[in-house]
């Protein structure tokens, strides 16, 4: 039922027309990191935070979900705090996070939209458009049910809106 609801929420999160997104961030090392770099894959963007309980919660579901997918998807974690570089590079080895790690100062709205709360998850498409957004913690099983059930439809590209059934593809 959990898991229901939690596909249920992304589908409401999604925007109404498709829209190609990008952003550069640099990565702990300080080189820059491109979305469109992961073009051909699906892209879990996570914004979250150090001292935040949940985003410490849902890393094990967001490492297994990016090594179990290496071929289909990439999990982008974004540290959205400002802290002392060499601090993050200890603490997201001690996490065993294996997804690249980007930084970010904290600003209310970002290139893919709004982060009000953490952790904040978007879902991009294979070709770069923002499907769906997820605030609070998130499971490698919801993940993997909601890019299935769009890789099924055969619109993977198209977002759906709540309340709009897409039509049957044609594959």
């Amino acid at each position: 039922m959990r898991l229901l609801v939690f596909i249920t929420a992304l589908f409401a999160a999604a925007p109404a027309v498709a829209e190609i997104v990008d952003f550069m961030l640099p990565d702990l090392e300080g080189k820059p990191v491109s979305l469109s770099d992961f073009r051909g894959k699906w892209v879990i963007v996570n914004y979250w935070a150090t001292w935040c309980p949940p985003c410490l919660d849902e890393i094990p579901e967001l490492v297994s979900l990016h090594d179990d997918n290496s071929d289909k998807l990439v999990v982008l974690g974004i540290d959205y705090e400002e802290v002392n570089n060499d601090y993050l590079k200890a603490f997201v080895e001690s996490q065993m996070m294996s997804y690249p790690v980007l930084r970010m100062d904290p600003i209310p709205v970002t290139r893919l939209g709004p982060v009000m709360g953490l952790p904040t998850t978007y879902i991009i498409s294979p070709e770069g458009e923002r499907m769906a957004r997820q605030e609070g913690p998130v499971t490698q099983q919801a993940i993997e049910a909601y890019i299935a059930r769009k890789e099924q439809q055969g619109r993977a590209a198209t977002p759906v809106s709540a309340g709009t059934t897409p039509a049957p593809s044609s594959r």
